[in-house]
C-alpha cells in the first residue's frame, strides 16, 4: 500500500484560493488512481475528485467543477489540489486517498489508502 500525507489548509475567506498537497511513500504511486475527499462537520465523506494514473482524466463533483484543478506529478509522487473561488460551504476536512482505479474512487468504501486530512475553512 502507499501511505499519504496531506497539506496545504488553512484559513482563508471567500474568493480566496488554496493549494493542497498530498506526498506519497511506498512504491508504485504511478499506478494508484489519486482522489480528495471532504468531510464537514456533522456531514458524511464525500467525494470531490479524481485523477487517473497517468493524469489523462479526470472527475469533478458538480459543487466544485470549475473552480477545482487537480493535477499529479508521479516522479514527485505528490497530487496537488488548486482551489479557487473558495465559498465558505467549501469548509471542511479534505483527504487525500488513493485507489486501484476510476470507478472505486468516487466512494470511500472504493478507497486503499487515505491521507491524515488537512483543515480547510473559509470565512464569509
Amino acid at each position: 500500500q502507499v501511505q499519504l500525507v496531506d497539506t496545504g489548509g488553512g484559513l482563508v475567506q471567500a474568493g480566496d484560493s488554496l493549494r493542497l498537497s498530498c506526498t506519497a511513500s511506498g512504491r508504485a504511486f504511478s499506478n494508484y488512481v489519486m482522489g480528495w475527499f471532504r468531510q464537514a462537520p456533522g456531514k458524511d465523506r464525500e467525494f470531490v475528485v479524481g485523477i487517473s494514473s497517468g493524469g489523462s482524466i479526470t472527475g469533478y463533483a458538480d459543487s466544485v467543477k470549475g473552480r477545482f484543478t487537480i493535477s499529479r506529478d508521479n516522479a514527485k509522487k505528490t497530487v496537488y489540489l488548486q482551489m479557487d473561488s473558495l465559498k465558505p460551504e467549501d469548509t471542511a476536512v479534505y483527504y487525500c486517498a488513493a485507489s486501484s482505479n476510476t470507478v472505486r474512487i468516487r466512494t470511500t468504501r472504493g478507497v486503499d489508502s487515505w491521507g491524515q486530512g488537512t483543515q480547510v475553512t473559509v470565512s464569509s
